[in-house]
This record gives C-alpha cells, structure tokens and sequence, in this order.
C-alpha cells in the first residue's frame, strides 16, 4: 500500500463471487454504497475485463472477457484506526447477493501495492484495444474469411499483437503476396 492510503485505512480486497455474478455485484455495491451512507468508507468497485473478437461462420463476435472470473476487487476502508473491523462496510459488501466471502474471511488483508498496480495497469493496457480468441503461431496455414483475398489460404509470415495484424503470404497469380490482415480476418485451416 501507499503510505496515504495505510493512513486513511484504504486498501483494496478481494471478494469472492459466485460464478458468473460480478457484473451483479459490481453494480449492487456501487449502486447501494450511499443509501447505507457507505460513500466515505466504499470507494471503487472493479472488474478487470478485456474485449475479445471471434469470427465464426464468416461473421466477426465481440464480448467481454473477464481476467479474474468470480471475483471483484472492492477500493474500501474496511478497518478504522484502531485497526477494529468496519461491521457495516464489512457486513454490506458481504452480504450483496453473489458473494461467497472475501478473500481472507473474517479478517481480510487488502492487497499488496505491486498487485493492485499490476492489475491496474493490465486494465489499462486493454482498454481500447480488442484480444483475439485465438492466438496465431509464424508458419501456421490459415484461410482468408474477410476481403478481397477472401477464401484464400496463406501462412502467417509475422505477428503484431499491438496492432492485432498479420502478415500472411497468399498465393496470388503463382507468387506469393504478403497481405497484412486483422486477426478476425483469418481463421486455422482445418487438417
């Protein structure tokens, strides 16, 4: 932790859900927090995510993915200065409809700075920016689903995961045509 946030008894936990739940938990806690006059002690609620893309039959899917499945990590005072539990901080998160417990139990620890930095920075590095489902391997044969090189079979001759591209060599007229496409573009030869 910070030295600020060890001061004001600020740290962010870990809390356990049921399977499927933390959007539900998410959006209990953040919506709940000020009617149980909880803003002061309850700050931030996060659900790292990431944006993933998959073509299927020749039409490219978008969803949500999320890093940590079946848990949420909550930004709260849950110890006064006296180092003495918050019951009805403790009491609200744990109860919301979903949660199975923080991690911890009874006398959860928050996480380490490194960590939350860590997961904090993973947040950021993917927003704006979409995961292919499959990742792709230089030398593998794949067929072309998108554009003008559309059914077409290459191979992968380069990989930029930043920008999600390929360069795949086509055979175009008897020669082989490097063709930069988008990782939704192409789908791995079957056999």
């Amino acid at each position: 932790m910070t030295e600020s946030s060890t001061q004001s008894g600020v740290g962010w936990y870990v809390v356990q859900t049921l399977s499927g739940k933390e959007n539900q938990v998410k959006a209990y806690i953040e919506k709940n927090k000020g009617q149980e006059e909880l803003d002061d002690y309850i700050h931030e609620v996060l659900m790292p995510t990431e944006t993933v893309s998959e073509v299927k039959h020749g039409k490219k899917t978008q969803k949500v993915r999320k890093f940590y499945p079946g848990y949420v990590f909550v930004k709260m005072r849950l110890y006064d200065e006296n180092d003495q539990l918050n019951n009805k901080a403790w009491y609200f998160v744990r109860e919301a409809s979903g949660v199975i417990n923080f991690v911890g139990g009874t006398r959860p620890t928050p996480l380490r700075a490194a960590e939350i930095e860590r997961i904090l920075k993973q947040v950021d590095e993917a927003v704006g920016k979409e995961v292919p489902k499959v990742q792709y391997e230089i030398g593998e044969e794949v067929k072309i689903t998108d554009g003008p090189f559309l059914n077409l079979t290459g191979r992968i001759d380069e990989i930029d995961p930043d920008r999600g591209k390929l360069k795949v060599s086509v055979s175009i007229f008897g020669r082989f045509t490097p063709v930069e496409l988008e990782y939704w573009q192409v789908e791995r030869t079957t056999g």
